[in-house]
């Protein structure tokens, strides 16, 4: 039996260079306990076993290094790169980790010579203008009605705004000045795109000074009607202003971060600040942060969020950091109270977690206890299909793990060869394929399957799972009560061959009720996602003359089939490789099927 080698700090210190690098703490079995970034890998791995630890978590750590590895990089930038990726593929046990996969959404005001508001995620066009990050969809929507109500700009599609030939609900409604069909020319319409630009860059006077110039030039030459427009702009700009939660004497961008812990739980508050307004906040629970303070929770955070998101001008924090962004702790002020927001708003995060916790926890034990479970039952998943006459049939698969519905391991199965109708069929080939997959990839098994369905559907789940081996796994249906009433839903329970009714105000019930309508939400969606796909081509397959070509140019022109049916044979007309007779062939049959 070989010798056990154990591991030499000291040694393996002395030969390390004096370059920046990433170094790697190792478990005794190999597994990686601690990744970390190192400006001189000499001095910063050697500053851990020189000098006395700064916490009881580091030093448990150290406790358990059986063994180091350390890559030598060409920069410190390369090295916080290599870090993050280790982070992430290795999921060290004492690194403090964010799970945020989600982009930023941001506001883009396009380079078209009307130029339109617009939501964008993803990658940036240098030919558009962008303005955020906004830490919710619904914050950069909130900001495209508001702009719509003072300057009237367009958000619709280039493809949709080449090919109108009049107005639509939006300029009725006063929300646009119809740039499509010239109700406005190019110059007023691009003082307002600068005015809405100055506006979100939180210049809101310079654009105020600009409107009342403008209001009382209108009104010294009697254009009464325009001078009200402006007026009306005026007010509202005023009204935005009046109600920020937030205000800086000049348009600021700046990321507010704070760090709180209670009870053992770790909470970040990221509250964003665009042109001096607050435009809504965020809270982040790291995993691995038992025993960690807040400067080294936010320090970690700092790292892992910017990473793929660019820093603004300014990032306040609540805590003195060692960390390579710069970041501002105020003392008074303003920036302070933005400051003690945040961290206020971490307070209440954390208090409505544990308040969830509590009753996640009371429900599943109800759960288990109502059905005779085990006490280790933690992972359900359930499974609902959805159809419409047996048409563009999908299934669901969502999962509840660690007491909450654990929504990236949610999966759809489009169901293909089978009779259409046949739920026994569908439920037997997504039951196959999520399960065939699940014990081929070593997957996660759950603990209790989930049928939205009745005995028939239960009795084809527990003759798959049997087929698989997966004899331990629970199987319970939820089969809808007398005139589909919530709380009146009966349990089938295959191991035992019995049903059983929860009273509607049982805690374990509304578990299931939560888990199965997700199931049912999560299916519907990709059934009409998918038959609206199916019904799109064959209503353009089903005209003759139009092939794929000429059935992808109608869709681009007019942004989908709603806006072909909608258009006029004149603007069908205009399409490249579409004659006038066959425009209006395409008219009457769109026209004629919509009236069947």
């Amino acid at each position: 039996m070989p010798a056990t080698v154990s591991f030499d700090p000291r040694s393996f210190v002395g030969g390390l260079p004096n370059l920046p690098g990433v170094y790697r703490m190792l478990g005794p079995g190999g597994e990686a306990l601690y990744v970390g970034k190192a400006r001189d890998l000499k001095k910063r791995v050697g500053s851990y076993f020189n000098k006395t630890v700064a916490s009881p978590r580091i030093e448990m750590m150290l406790t358990q290094v059986a063994s180091m590895e350390v890559t030598a990089t060409r920069s410190e930038a390369e090295a916080l790169l290599l870090e993050n990726n280790l982070i992430k593929s290795l999921a060290p046990r004492y690194n403090i980790l964010f799970r945020d996969d989600k982009s930023y959404p941001y506001l883009m005001v396009t380079g078209h010579e009307f130029p339109r508001l617009g939501f964008h995620r993803g990658a940036k066009d240098r030919k558009h203008r962008y303005f955020g990050p906004f830490p919710h969809a619904y914050a950069v929507r909130e900001s495209i009605q508001l702009l719509q109500r003072v300057f009237r700009l367009r958000t619709c599609e280039d493809t949709v705004f080449a090919n109108r030939s009049r107005p639509c609900l939006l300029h009725q409604i006063q929300r646009c000045t119809a740039p499509c069909t010239g109700r406005i020319a190019a110059e007023p319409y691009a003082e307002d795109v600068a005015n809405a630009m100055l506006f979100l860059e939180g210049r809101e006077d310079d654009v105020i000074g600009r409107l009342n110039e403008k209001m009382n030039a209108a009104s010294e030459v009697k254009l009464y009607e325009q001078a009200a427009v402006y007026r009306d702009q005026v007010r509202a700009l005023s009204r935005v202003q009046a109600r920020q939660y937030v205000e800086s004497n000049r348009g600021v961008d700046a990321d507010v971060v704070a760090c709180a812990i209670e009870g053992g739980i770790a909470c970040v508050n990221l509250v964003m600040i665009r042109g001096g307004r607050h435009v809504g906040d965020r809270s982040f629970f790291p995993a691995n942060a038992e025993g960690a303070a807040p400067p080294e929770v936010i320090a970690a955070f700092l790292e892992q969020h910017y990473l793929e998101q660019p820093a603004p001008g300014l990032v306040v924090t609540s805590e003195v950091l060692d960390s390579s962004i710069n970041t501002f702790v105020p003392s008074y002020g303003e920036r302070r109270v933005w400051v003690d927001m945040a961290h206020k708003n971490a307070e209440l995060a954390i208090a409505q977690r544990v308040r969830d916790r509590a009753t996640q926890e009371g429900r599943l034990l109800a759960l288990r206890e109502a059905l005779g479970l085990p006490e280790g039952m933690q992972r359900v998943e359930c499974f609902d299909i959805s159809h419409t006459m047996g048409e563009a049939t999908v299934a669901s698969c969502v999962v509840y793990d660690r007491q909450q519905m654990q929504k990236s391991e949610y999966r759809r199965f489009n169901i293909r060869d089978i009779t259409p109708g046949d739920d026994y069929a569908a439920m037997r080939q997504v039951l196959t394929r999520r399960y065939g997959r699940v014990n081929a990839d070593g997957g996660k098994i759950p603990d209790l399957v989930l049928i939205d369905g009745g005995k028939g559907q239960v009795g084809i789940a527990s003759a798959v799972l049997h087929d698989l081996g997966l004899h331990q796994v629970s199987i319970v249906g939820v089969a809808k009560g007398p005139e589909r009433k919530p709380g009146m839903e009966e349990l089938i329970i295959e191991s035992e061959a019995r049903s059983l009714q929860l009273a509607p105000s049982h805690p374990g019930l509304h578990l299931i009720q939560a888990i199965r309508d997700e199931a049912h939400r999560f299916a519907i969606v990709g059934h009409r996602a998918r038959r609206a796909k199916a019904r799109t081509t064959s209503e353009l397959n089903e005209i003759p003359g139009i092939g794929a070509k000429r059935r992808q140019a109608l869709l681009a022109a007019f942004g989908g089939l709603r806006g072909v049916q909608s258009a006029a044979i004149d603007d069908i007309a205009k399409v490249a490789g579409i004659s006038r007779p066959l425009a209006e062939r395409i008219y009457k049959h769109l026209h004629e099927s919509a009236a069947r």
